[in-house]
């Protein structure tokens, strides 16, 4: 990760796609000292679990000729949906003024669903993202991984 110096009062939203934390900075810009403001988890069965149907099958034109279709993966599907709830949550938080600035921290598949999903108002307030899964970490940790250092 490039270190970035995040300002004191930052939010920082650490998740993945079960899991995302919202952490403020009450430390200063090089070593921060974060505390937690509120924690959403989503539940999601393993794929095995939610769907039960074999993979479809399609006519390929040719006379006979049949190809499958790819099983539909129910859990990605799951958790592109909650990391779109939470790119909703940040738009809403946004819209009331509680952030001015905004670290993300998402695993890269995670991160390309949130970015999409981001409201312009939310990506005006992003001065950094980090393609990295720090979700399981101990609050420590993150501010390790987050330390501005040269």
């Amino acid at each position: 990760m490039e270190p970035i110096r995040i300002p004191e009062g930052t939010l920082i939203v650490v998740g993945d796609g079960s899991k995302a934390l919202f952490l403020r900075n009450h430390g200063n810009a090089v070593r921060p000292a974060l505390e937690t403001e509120a924690v959403f988890e989503h539940d999601d069965a393993p794929t095995r679990e939610q769907g039960t149907d074999r993979p479809g099958r399609r006519g390929d034109g040719a006379a006979g000729h049949r190809s499958a279709l790819d099983q539909t993966d129910w859990h990605q599907l799951s958790e592109d949906r909650f990391a779109v709830t939470v790119a909703d949550v940040l738009y809403r938080a946004a819209h009331a003024g509680r952030f001015d600035k905004l670290v993300v921290v998402a695993p890269p598949a995670t991160l390309g669903v949130l970015r999409k999903a981001f409201h312009p108002e939310v990506q005006a307030r992003i001065i950094s993202e980090f393609p990295k899964d720090l979700s399981g970490h101990a609050i420590a940790d993150i501010e390790r991984h987050l330390a501005y250092s040269d």
